[in-house]
């Protein structure tokens, strides 16, 4: 009864109030055939004991970067998470399952989500950002329709080698609020840029890229904000923070509006998820930002204070008046941002940033020492990631590499079926030498 505390007596009393006899008058409209008599099909009860070390069992089936070494990316990265995260973030004052609506309660909470504005502000070369969204895909897809409002436009163009996840998700949210969505192609693991400008026009409401994008290849933002801004668009990047300690943020190429994904600032991969969008963009456009704000303020006698900004909470459930179908944000993942950039510093990010460069070109050159291995795309500089093309199909090859535990990427062909033969690689500073030089051993013997 541990878990279902409900005596018959109190289900009864529950039933007469009701004005129902039975559970099963109580769900009459179940059709017979589908509600189920008696007990359950399971397996009898377990002791607590018992019960964990079953779900060890189960759980010892699943492959993990604890046990597996893993060169998988694609938008979740395995990169180290310093104790001090967790240990702050489980703290029991920020464990909460809501967003904090009442600032004089939540002071601290909100100075953290602040911070952490302050930092992606830094990261990103933009003016301000706002308390986080859910992930990478819908943060694009919010700033489409931010540049639709802003511009009064309706079409949207969009690099293919922006995450095809991304551009599902973007896609979605096109259509449902009528708008035209163009995807330009890739040439050479790069957005074809004359491709980019010339579907731009006088109805285009933005130019998005990813930047490293989709094949972890350094996309050149100046000639995007140049086209872009040319036809009255606005400018987008969708980015890998942790670029960013190597690359030249967004706003200084003259972007309008950056996103991204911050999983990997701090965050586990944890099976997919939870993920954090980031959002920053021109001081111009704060009005239009989506999701929540917090800002800085002080109090009748003069004392710094924080507070909610800009988005009442009325606004957000007002839906003729809202600007965003976004009404909360990832707090707790944000936090784990903000401890995680605290503890390494501008100087420890950079280093991080160098580190997955310097492993990367690594193992790259150790992977192209292979018989019938090759850079798919040799000409583009690639930060973390880069798409390897090899002489069998690539999901026969990582399906073979499982057998030495080793994770070996993404096959390609999932999302263009002329690349079976391709592998997105990416390493993290997490791996070392050792691994690099057993997966390039492995791969040797698989082919």
């Amino acid at each position: 009864m541990r878990y279902i505390p409900h005596t018959e007596q109190d289900i009864q009393q529950m039933l007469e109030a009701i004005g129902v006899s039975s559970i099963r008058e109580l769900f009459q409209d179940i059709p017979d055939d589908l509600y189920i008599q008696g007990e359950l099909p399971v397996p009898p009860a377990l002791d607590e004991h018992a019960l964990f070390r079953r779900l060890s069992q189960l759980a010892s089936l699943n492959a993990d970067t604890t046990r597996w070494v893993s060169f998988l990316g694609a938008g979740a990265y395995d990169h180290f998470i310093p104790a001090v995260v967790g240990a702050i973030i489980s703290r029991g004052e920020f464990l909460s399952a809501y967003t904090p609506y009442q600032p004089e309660a939540s002071q601290g909470l909100l100075q953290s989500i602040f911070e952490f504005q302050t930092m992606v502000c830094e990261l990103t070369g933009m003016e301000v950002a706002n308390a986080s969204m859910y992930d990478a895909s819908t943060a694009l897809a919010e700033s489409a329709l931010m540049a639709c409002q802003i511009t009064g436009r309706s079409k949207v163009v969009v690099s293919q080698a922006v995450h095809p996840h991304y551009r599902q998700v973007l896609r979605t949210y096109l259509w449902t609020n009528s708008r035209q969505l163009v995807e330009v192609p890739a040439r050479a693991g790069l957005t074809d840029l004359d491709a980019l400008t010339a579907a731009l026009d006088d109805e285009t409401a933005c130019a998005m890229v990813q930047y490293p994008n989709f094949f972890g290849a350094i996309e050149s933002l100046q000639p995007v904000s140049d086209a872009a801004h040319r036809v009255g668009a606005l400018a987008i990047a969708c980015v890998d923070p942790i670029a960013l300690g190597v690359l030249k943020p967004p706003g200084e190429y003259d972007f309008d509006i950056v996103v991204g994904e911050g999983q990997g600032l701090g965050n586990a991969m944890g099976f997919g998820g939870p993920m954090l969008g980031l959002f920053a963009c021109k001081q111009a456009h704060l009005r239009r930002i989506p999701g929540r704000i917090v800002g800085q303020t002080t109090d009748a006698e003069g004392r710094r204070g924080f507070v909610m900004t800009l988005r009442t909470r009325e606004q957000d459930i007002r839906r003729e008046k809202a600007t965003s179908n976004i009404c909360t944000n990832e707090a707790l993942c944000a936090l784990a941002s903000t401890v995680f950039l605290a503890s390494l510093g501008k100087s420890g990010f950079r280093e991080l940033a160098e580190t997955c460069t310097q492993k990367a070109h690594y193992a790259a050159q150790q992977l192209m020492r292979i018989d019938g291995v090759r850079l798919k795309y040799p000409d583009a500089p690639f930060f973390k990631e880069f798409v390897l093309t090899l002489p069998r199909p690539a999901d026969e090859v990582c399906d073979a590499l499982l057998q030495h535990n080793i994770i070996a990427g993404l096959p390609l062909s999932d999302y263009d079926a002329s690349m079976r033969h391709d592998l997105l690689v990416c390493v993290t500073e997490t791996r070392t030498r050792e691994e690099i030089d057993a997966f390039a051993d492995a791969l040797r013997q698989v082919l």
